[in-house]
C-alpha cells in the first residue's frame, strides 16, 4: 500500500508541468486523483496515464478563475470517489510579462482569480467534505517570485502574496477540524521553462548554475515526492509551513532585472 492508499485528491492545472509531476506521484502512492484541468486534451491525456499505472482516476474541465467550475469539480469527487481529502491549488493563468507600470487591473484580475479566488472557492468547497471525512490536507502553491520581487509578474508577486496568509490563517483555524494546510514554492522545468530555453540559448544551463545543487527540477522526480509528503501522514504535526523547493535556489535569490531598463528613469 502506498502513502496515499484510499485518499482522494483533487489537483487543479494537473494537465501538464509541475500539476501532472503530482498527479503521477499520488497516483503511484495509491490516490485516486480528479485532474482538474481547462485544457480537455492534456486533462484526459494525464487522466489516462494515471489510469494505465492502476490508479483510479478523473478528468474534470475546470476553469479556476470560475466559482461554479471549482465547486462543480469538487463535488465532482464526492460523487464518483465517495469523497475528498486532499486539495492540490497549483493552477494559474498567466498574465502578460510588462513592468508594474504596464500592468492593467485586467491582468491583476485575471491573475487574483485563477490563484488567491481560486483558492479561496476550492478551499472552502472542500471543507464540508473534508469535515465528514475527519480530516483533510490543502497543499496550496507559492513562488519565489514574490520573494525576490521578480521584475515583470507585479501581479502574480502580489497575488501569491496572499496564497501565504490565506494558508497560514485556514491552517490556523482549520486545524480544530484536523485539516493540515501548508505550502509549496516549487521551480521546476514544465512547459514555461522549455519554452524560455527553446527561445534562449543557454537559459537552461544557466538557470541550473543559479542553484546550489547545480540542475532543475522535474516536476515529478524532485517537485511530487515534496507534495506527496504534504499529503501524507508524515507530515501529520505540520501546518500553516511553506516549503522552497527549488534546489536552494531560495538561498542566492536571483535577479530578474530586463537588461534593456535603465537604472534611472525620470
Amino acid at each position: 500500500m502506498g502513502l496515499l492508499h484510499e485518499q482522494v485528491a483533487l489537483i487543479t492545472g494537473a494537465g501538464g508541468g509541475i500539476g501532472r509531476g503530482v498527479a503521477l506521484s499520488f497516483a503511484k502512492e495509491g490516490a485516486a486523483v480528479v485532474v482538474a484541468e481547462l485544457d480537455p486534451v492534456s486533462g484526459l491525456a494525464v487522466a489516462e496515464e494515471l489510469k494505465a499505472l492502476g490508479a483510479r482516476a478523473l478528468f474534470v474541465k475546470t476553469n479556476v478563475s470560475v466559482k461554479a467550475d471549482i465547486e462543480a469539480a469538487i463535488q465532482a469527487a464526492v460523487d464518483h470517489f465517495g469523497g475528498l481529502d486532499i486539495l492540490v491549488n497549483n493552477a494559474f493563468a498567466p498574465t502578460p510579462n510588462v513592468l508594474l507600470e504596464d500592468k492593467t487591473d485586467a491582468m491583476l484580475e485575471q491573475t487574483l482569480n485563477s490563484t488567491v479566488w481560486a483558492a479561496w472557492w476550492s478551499m472552502k468547497a472542500a471543507l464540508p467534505h473534508m469535515q465528514s471525512r475527519g480530516g483533510g490536507k490543502i497543499i496550496n502553491f507559492y513562488s519565489i517570485d514574490t520573494e525576490v520581487g521578480a521584475w515583470l509578474h507585479g501581479d502574480y508577486n502580489t497575488a501569491k502574496s496572499a496564497i501565504v496568509g490565506l494558508t497560514r490563517s485556514a491552517a490556523s483555524e482549520w486545524g480544530r477540524f484536523n485539516i493540515r494546510v501548508n505550502a509549496i514554492a516549487p521551480t521546476a522545468m514544465g512547459a514555461t521553462f522549455y519554452k524560455l530555453a527553446e527561445e534562449n540559448p543557454g537559459f537552461a544551463e544557466r538557470s541550473a548554475s543559479l542553484r546550489p545543487l547545480g540542475r532543475c527540477g522535474e516536476p515529478e522526480a524532485d517537485i511530487g515526492p515534496v507534495v506527496v509528503f504534504l499529503a501524507s501522514e508524515m507530515s501529520r504535526y505540520m501546518t500553516g509551513e511553506t516549503l522552497h523547493v527549488d534546489g536552494g535556489l531560495h538561498l542566492p535569490g536571483y535577479n530578474s532585472r530586463p537588461a534593456n531598463v535603465p537604472a534611472r528613469e525620470y
